[in-house]
């Protein structure tokens, strides 16, 4: 069934045009997920898909009765709301029938014929089961209770309501915008198993690749303005667009060898020119236009930091307590140059705490912070960088340096380096406030950055940015010299940077782990399972006797569940191996550990049904 037709839709915005005639269609069951650079006009797709925004060109079909949901990247609500409130607040139909409900309740004079058709379409549209759904979903995703005030909720408390309230509505189909930003991984695991497992269909605008790959059935690149299909994963996506881009550079190739021949007949003067073709003028412009600008990558250049001292930094025993709750229970580490730490554990548990402390933004309640005398830090954090909105791109960064150093006897002008980080020069004179809040965000990263820091702490760096340059940030981690220290839900991004992780659990302890996030999920299955194999299982001696008290459906039951336990038992520890065995794909962690359950569960239902049969025996 078809859900959108989307035919020749073009949006402009600002000088340019975000996208120009994006043609596609989309079936009930369909997940597809959106990448671009920043500013491409992915937000600006969602909004013209639902109806808050209209395009320029072409027309956007519906199915009949499609019921929709938005979940946008910032969602807003109303001062002196609470939790309760805010699902009133939605802007989905039967939710907006709901709000008119109560609204007539509270209404001095009841016009009573109004509300009873009200409650009649509410009926109609099972809309008394938003409330259920949405407390369940609350639940589900450890939210805040109803009373709570959404003034004092954190961010990722924040998400995880507005996220509810999106999928208690129950849509058909259901926009994403940035769902994972300031939520912690298990929450982020549990969207993507929801997204996959619900019927819904889903577009989800998101920055991060692990959900994009397991979630999508086909990804819209938006590229320069085009608007490209790539049906299959995420992965599927990265081949497809290299195999384009390649393409494109031979093309391009061509394009610069006729141009030089073009620009040398144009050279020769007019009267060597007489009788040939007056429209090679207008073509050699048009040649000049298709040429593309080759941006520099990220992996030609290593960042010279500042020389770090014999000592970099020791925590000893630092300990952080609010209003009388220990948020941070003592804990002590030794820095060396060299060490990329992630910060990982639940919304709430200290990771930004530490950060603060040292940074030396806030005093340890006990404990001490001592910094090496050549530490130079560099702190991206989750708030917004005060910027003179009316000022340059460019003249905000070389206010802070004219030129980074990239190695011995190397430097980088400013303008060079934020073409790095997908700054072109068509950018750079352009004023801050004219930026998205991504462009912005990437530009307090540049000029982080800029300042030459020798050991870098990185709050949710991955909020906000687009995947490229969350690529180009990679890259410069991975060749940084300097100590990292990052809190991160990035889950590729945590694999790919980090070699140590701080694992901060709800009491305000801090476990170190050697490994990336993967090793970790992969060290946390296996100690499942052994805690499991370590269970006094009761032995078993199963006896084939002659069956008699059975009903004969019993005993032909009991001839076959002996095999069936045999199978599972086979089931379950083939997988018991795979958590241990290095050549497993850990994309499929997730997967096999719910199967695990699932057989360990059917097999406990299993035994106990042999056990009741058996009991029914009588020997001869």
């Amino acid at each position: 069934m078809i859900l959108l037709s989307v035919e020749n839709i073009s949006k402009t915005l600002k000088d340019g045009p975000l996208f120009q005639e994006v043609t596609f269609g989309m079936e009930r069951g369909d997940r597809i997920g959106l990448v671009g650079p920043n500013g491409c006009g992915k937000s600006t797709f969602l909004r013209l898909l639902s109806g808050s925004l209209e395009s320029d060109t072409g027309t956007i079909a519906k199915a009949r009765n499609l019921s929709l949901a938005l979940l946008e990247q910032q969602p807003q609500f109303l001062p002196g709301q609470t939790v309760g409130d805010f699902l009133l607040d939605g802007e989905h139909p039967t939710i907006q029938l709901l709000r008119q409900y109560h609204q007539l309740l509270r209404a001095k004079d009841v016009d009573h014929e109004v509300l009873h058709q009200v409650m009649e379409e509410i009926e109609v549209q099972h809309g008394w089961d938003i409330q259920t759904r949405y407390t369940s979903f609350l639940s589900e995703l450890q939210g805040p209770p109803l009373d709570a005030s959404m003034e004092i909720l954190s961010g990722g408390m924040f998400k995880k309501v507005a996220i509810a309230r999106t999928f208690a509505a129950n849509p058909d189909l259901v926009l994403l915008d940035e769902p994972t930003n300031h939520l912690d991984i298990p929450t982020i695991q549990w969207l993507e198993q929801y997204l996959v497992n619900a019927t819904i269909s889903v577009i989800l605008v998101t920055h991060d690749r692990y959900l994009l790959d397991h979630v999508c059935t086909t990804i819209l690149e938006f590229d320069r303005g085009k608007v490209y299909s790539h049906p299959g994963s995420y992965t599927q996506f990265l081949e497809r667009r290299s195999e384009r881009l390649s393409s494109m550079q031979a093309e391009q190739e061509r394009l610069k060898t006729v141009l030089r021949r073009e620009m040398e007949w144009l050279a020769r003067g007019p009267r060597a020119r007489t009788g040939k073709d007056s429209g090679r003028k207008s073509r050699i412009a048009t040649m000049q236009e298709s040429l593309i600008s080759n941006q520099a990558q990220m992996a030609d250049f290593t960042s010279l930091q500042r020389r770090m001292g014999k000592k970099v930094l020791e925590l000893k025993a630092v300990g952080k307590t609010y209003a009388n709750t220990e948020v941070l229970q003592p804990f002590s580490h030794s820095f060396v140059q060299g060490e990329r730490i992630g910060l990982i554990g639940p919304n709430g548990s200290g990771k930004t705490t530490l950060l603060e402390m040292i940074a030396m933004r806030t005093e340890p309640t006990v404990g001490m912070v001592e910094v090496g005398v050549n530490t130079a830090f560099g702190y991206y954090d989750q708030t917004d960088s005060p910027m003179d909105h009316s000022q340059s791109v460019l003249g905000h960064i070389t206010e802070i340096a004219e030129e980074v150093t990239l190695g011995v006897g190397q430097t980088l002008s400013a303008p060079r380096f934020l073409e790095l980080f997908g700054f072109p020069t068509s950018f750079h004179r352009l004023p801050i406030g004219t930026l998205s809040g991504g462009e912005r965000r990437r530009l307090y990263l540049v000029s982080v950055l800029m300042q030459a820091p020798n050991f870098l702490l990185l709050d949710e760096p991955t909020n906000d940015l687009d995947i490229d340059t969350i690529r180009r940030l990679e890259e410069y981690l991975l060749e940084f010299s300097g100590c990292v220290l990052v809190v991160s839900h990035d889950r590729a991004f945590l694999d790919r940077v980090v070699d140590t992780l701080f694992v901060f659990a709800d009491d305000g302890t801090i476990v170190e782990f050697a490994g990336n996030f993967s090793d970790y999920q992969a060290e946390k299955v296996a100690v499942a399972v052994k805690e499991v194999e370590e269970i006094e299982k009761p032995k078993r001696v199963i006896q084939r006797q002659k069956k008699v008290g059975l009903t004969f459906k019993e005993g032909k039951e009991l001839e076959t569940i002996l095999s069936e336990i045999d199978h599972l038992e086979e089931k379950i520890a083939k997988l018991e191996k795979s958590f241990s065995a290095e050549e497993s794909d850990p994309s499929t962690l997730a997967e096999r550990t719910q199967d695990y359950t699932t057989f360990r569960k059917l097999l406990e239902d299993k035994m106990e049904r042999w056990e009741e049969l058996a009991s029914k025996e009588i020997e001869e």
